[in-house]
């Protein structure tokens, strides 16, 4: 199912019952935070909330904030116009499948085949709503105040346009540098091959005219701005917030590099994404996204220092240096919503998002790994420090193949831990993995350590992006692995007992 705008999304979500509506004033400044995060962690993810009147330093704001919209299993699916995300894992695995590859490269081939089977390539318009209200910055920014409630630029007639003073962008922690976009979708484009990348960093906001932008050293769009600084040319870059919510799923999904996410975005939206020139560069955004940033990094400005930031890790990020980011146009809307998030202490709203990830993107791992059922990122390990996966497992070693292969596959990199258990255990009944983990494994034998990249989030590796990685091995024990003693069997209840104690008392509670 396609949504046509943000304020779309929201709507469909009020009459599922998913939405509860907030119609008094709340700061940006750590109130929405405080609010969301204790809707995030209530059970299944809570609601989605649509704070009508979110204030910017005391002053009500035109756009209301929608937050928490893709935070539970239901909405995730309702997002994708599906009953369940395994539904929409299980098609596209189906489509990849009909021939079946040879290679991590041929794989990579059927992906961009699939997506492209169904409505997915996006096409070229001359305009949209993105574009109602459009503001350029032909000349330096003078004010620094924010905008009154209801001001003139709001119907296009003011002669001082807004700037990101006064879109209502939170301050989410108390030790916060300041304000952050927390749901950018960010597009940039490879300066040599001209391959687009749609992703999401944090954007801190340092005046009313500029931000950081946080790409970290391993993302394509980090390796996009290499190459302009060694070229010493003007980056061009395009934020946009809004419009389908696949499009923020889209730029945090662990895409192949050279994919295009708007390919993602369009199959599961079901219909073809219509792209639109931006005012101020040649870089194409959705034309239905609420708002657009348009802007440039200047590779012979020096970098910033960006930060602290309370981030998904639960532990605030601090302060390093990353390129600036210039501000020439802002258009949006007339009727804009302001998408959001939060990210903290687990679980938040990333869960949901990270969760459907994985399951949308394990048939892929299971065409390179065919011995893989499931996968899970329990909340606990926030997104990708904690991985279980269960396998059919056939023979001696089998368990490491694993862990080293899925170290080897795009973000799975980050991954800290990673627990290999038996095909009957369920990855996503953390309690059930802990008792296979402690009850089939003797440390020493059983443990790899090894080295590699690290989240440069991380604030517990010694270098910055660098750092070790523990696998273990809590399958059960074959002769060829050095076991030389009976595996015993799990205690299990006869069959035609539970059956009969069943029917004569009846479910256990």
């Amino acid at each position: 199912m396609a949504f046509e705008s943000f304020r779309d999304w929201v709507d469909q979500l009020d009459r599922a019952g998913e939405l509860r509506r907030i119609t008094q004033p709340v700061a940006t400044e750590l109130e929405i935070t405080e609010l969301a995060d204790r809707e995030m962690k209530q059970p299944g993810g809570g609601k989605a909330l649509l704070i009508e009147k979110p204030t910017i330093n005391g002053v009500v704001s035109p756009f209301p904030v929608a937050i928490n919209t893709l935070g539970s299993h239901k909405r995730m699916a309702m997002s994708m116009g599906a009953e369940s995300v395994d539904a929409v894992a299980k098609e596209l695995g189906a489509l990849m499948k009909a021939k079946p590859p040879t290679s991590l490269r041929e794989t990579m081939r059927l992906l961009s085949l699939a997506l492209d089977l169904r409505h997915a390539r996006p096409k070229t318009v001359r305009s949209g709503p993105c574009k109602d209200v459009i503001h350029r910055y032909d000349a330096p920014s003078t004010r620094t105040g924010p905008w009154p409630a209801a001001p003139d630029w709001q119907k296009g007639t003011s002669p001082t346009p807004p700037t990101l003073a006064d879109l209502p962008i939170l301050k989410c922690w108390p030790l916060d540098g300041g304000r952050f976009i927390t749901l950018p979708c960010v597009v940039t484009r490879d300066p040599d091959t001209g391959d687009r990348n749609l992703g999401m960093y944090r954007v801190q906001v340092y005046d009313n005219r500029t931000t950081g932008m946080h790409w970290q050293l391993q993302k394509v769009a980090a390796r996009h701005g290499r190459r302009y600084y060694e070229k010493g040319e003007r980056m061009p870059v395009a934020i946009f917030l809004g419009g389908d919510p696949m499009f923020p799923f889209a730029a945090t999904a662990p895409m192949p590099d050279g994919l295009d996410e708007f390919l993602l975005a369009g199959y599961l939206r079901k219909k073809s994404i219509e792209l639109v020139k931006c005012e101020t560069n040649d870089l194409e955004v959705p034309a239905n996204a609420d708002f657009v940033i348009e802007g440039y990094i200047d590779p012979k400005e020096p970098l910033r220092d960006e930060g602290p930031f309370g981030d998904h890790t639960g532990y605030y990020t601090l302060p390093e240096p990353y390129p600036v980011f210039h501000v020439t146009a802002i258009t949006h809307r007339k009727d804009a919503v302001y998408p959001a998030t939060i990210v903290g202490i687990p679980p938040m709203e990333d869960f949901y998002i990270g969760g459907a990830s994985v399951k949308l993107f394990l048939p892929i791992f299971q065409m390179n790994f065919p011995e893989i059922v499931d996968i899970a990122l329990p909340a606990e390990g926030v997104f990708h420090n904690l991985v279980f996966v269960s396998i059919k497992k056939t023979y001696p070693m089998q368990a490491y193949k694993i862990m080293h292969g899925l170290w080897g596959m795009g973000q799975m990199m980050f991954s800290k831990y990673i627990v290999v258990v038996d095909a009957e255990v369920d990855v996503h009944n953390t309690s059930e993995v802990l008792f296979h983990l402690t009850a089939n494994t003797d440390p020493q034998r059983d443990s790899v350590f090894t080295k590699g990249p690290s989240d440069v989030l991380d604030h517990a590796t010694s270098e910055i992006a660098i750092g070790s990685k523990l696998g273990i091995d809590a399958t059960k024990k074959l002769p060829g692995e050095g076991f030389k003693r009976a595996w015993p069997p799990l205690i299990q209840m006869d069959a035609a007992v539970k059956a009969k104690v069943e029917q004569i008392f009846g479910t256990v509670r």
